[in-house]
């Protein structure tokens, strides 16, 4: 399905983004990783205070590893993604220590630039809310005192749909969004 919008001002990037569960098994290099977390470093945040931060296995042991705090259901497709990443967002503003209500909200806006940056290098991510929250917190090393699990993502170039299970298969393709009226309104609130 291809995607269309009636806004000719909308820049390509947001059709052609989506998340696909099947990923060519071909590496990303550090640098390339890296260059996906500099686009999240340079995302905006209440009182610039970034309180995001992203751990993430390119290595094959330490995918394996974050593999594990995948629920069942994403790790059958995503254990094969060449770049697997765990977002947190820290619960407490740096310069004052006080509650950032905002943490998760700024940690969204950052895997979003994450999300756009990788599909200009060619590659595409899927995150996933499928996630054991405590595992991620120990594969990791993250102290949950301190940091929220958000949320598990993959990374890689899009593989071919035939290599995943047949309920997932049929789910393989960019999806629709709400008409915009849903999810924009003027003034006042409208059913």
């Amino acid at each position: 399905m291809a995607r269309e919008t009636k806004y000719p001002k909308l820049q390509k990037v947001y059709l052609d983004r989506w998340s696909p569960r099947s990923f060519l098994p071909d590496p990303i290099s550090a640098g390339d990783a890296a260059t996906l977390f500099e686009a999240a470093r340079w995302s905006p945040s209440c009182f610039n205070d970034q309180p995001w931060l992203f751990l993430y296995a390119i290595r094959r042991d330490d995918r394996e590893r974050f593999a594990g705090a995948l629920v069942e259901g994403n790790r059958v497709w995503a254990a094969k993604a060449p770049l697997l990443a765990f977002a947190f967002a820290r619960r407490t503003f740096a310069h004052n220590g006080k509650p950032n209500s905002l943490a998760e909200f700024d940690t969204g806006a950052a895997w979003m630039a994450l999300c756009l940056q990788a599909l200009s290098m060619g590659l595409f991510c899927h995150g996933m809310g499928g996630i054991d929250r405590d595992k991620a917190h120990e594969v990791t090393g993250v102290p949950k005192e301190t940091h929220g699990a958000i949320c598990g993502i993959a990374v890689g170039r899009k593989g071919d749909p035939s290599a995943l299970p047949d309920n997932l298969r049929e789910r393989e393709a960019p999806s629709d969004r709400r008409p915009l009226g849903e999810i924009a309104m003027e003034g006042r609130f409208r059913t």
